[in-house]
């Protein structure tokens, strides 16, 4: 059976509830999923997974600015080297994404091929189109 982690990080519960759509659709999906804040993930949950979620909040200036939460930008630097899974990247905003993914994916070390799927909510829920894409990478 194929195993996923998803870890968040979330100001508001957004970004958790996103995590939870994720970690429910995985589930059904037929992957043994386990969902943990950044505050809680250890280094040792990265063995033997397959895919790895890693979610935050956009923070920023309405629509300018776009960035992760600065303690998600700390922990993303503490990330050993990726290697051997696919990594899918969310995060939740206001108005909008702007150059979000990107940032993120500046605090990653892995090869940038392994970053298969970016997902976006507005209020935490994965959309059918989301689901959709999802389901492709599963």
């Amino acid at each position: 059976m194929k195993k996923a982690l998803i870890v968040y990080n979330s100001k508001t519960g957004i970004t958790k509830k996103f995590g939870q759509e994720i970690d429910n659709f995985c589930i059904q999906n037929g992957l043994k999923t386990e969902i943990v804040s950044i505050d809680e993930f250890k280094k040792e949950a990265l063995d033997g997974i397959d895919y790895l979620f890693l979610g935050c909040w956009t923070s920023g200036l309405m629509i300018l600015l776009q960035h992760p939460e600065q303690s998600w930008v700390k922990f993303a630097d503490s990330l050993p080297q990726l290697k051997g899974m696919k990594i899918v990247l969310f995060t939740t905003y206001k108005l909008a994404t702007g150059s979000m993914f990107k940032k993120m994916m500046a605090h990653i070390k892995c090869d940038p091929t392994n970053i298969v799927l970016e997902l976006k909510s507005r209020n935490g829920k994965l959309l059918d189109a989301n689901a959709v894409l999802l389901k492709g990478v599963l």
